[in-house]
């Protein structure tokens, strides 16, 4: 009998081989030759996956952006009794991709941006991805000025927007090196507070002075 292939998992596999190769030497050191080394199979079997590079392309952003999406979930899973405030501070220093261990995908999310800029597929793409992270944001900037008794009223979509926008700017500033790590979580500290004076992300040893470290 001939061998299942299991189309959902290769697909996966050559969107991981195109963010090694990102990471390495950004989008334009992608071809489908090297892809398909990479991932360890043919070149037709990248081409039976998908039907142009550009197809490629967008399918791996949005597997990027998939599992960022699953690491804040998860990380505001493991902690369900923490403050809205603290919450979203967890969260957008997990989209930041501050810590260590994210770097590289720091780096291959900032080349996915940049080429976004000349292809609309991808630039659709980053705004779904927004779209939804905007969403989420604003629904705990409007929880979390509640909890801080806030009696102004506070436009937490156009807030939920400043946030998104502050993150990438952070990881840029971090990845070439015009900001260190710490440099980074204190500003995001600094500007979470701003917002609610007596709700803040709280630092690495549980205090309210830091801001949450994205681990």
């Amino acid at each position: 009998m001939p061998r299942q292939v299991d189309h959902a998992g290769r697909r996966r596999l050559i969107a991981e081989a195109v963010c090694r190769l990102a990471d390495e030497h950004g989008l334009e050191g992608v071809t489908l030759r090297d892809v398909a080394a990479r991932a360890e199979v043919s070149m037709g079997a990248v081409q039976r996956c998908f039907r142009t590079k550009e197809e490629m392309l967008v399918f791996a952003l949005g597997h990027i952006g998939a599992r960022i999406g699953e690491r804040v979930r998860a990380r505001l899973v493991r902690s369900p009794a923490q403050s809205a405030g603290t919450t979203l501070g967890h969260a957008v220093a997990e989209v930041s991709l501050l810590a260590e261990e994210h770097r590289a995908e720091a780096r291959v999310w900032l080349a996915f941006v940049a080429q976004a800029a000349v292809s609309e597929a991808l630039a659709g793409t980053l705004r779904a991805s927004y779209a939804a992270l905007e969403e989420a944001f604003a629904r705990l900037v409007a929880e979390a000025a509640g909890d801080a008794g806030r009696a102004a009223p506070l436009d937490a979509r156009r807030k939920a927007r400043t946030l998104l926008a502050l993150a990438d700017g952070l990881t840029a500033h971090v990845l070439i090196g015009r900001l260190t790590p710490d440099e980074a979580h204190g500003l995001l500290h600094d500007h979470l507070a701003a917002l609610w004076p007596r709700v803040t992300g709280p630092g690495p040893d549980g205090g309210n002075h830091r801001p949450p470290d994205g681990t």
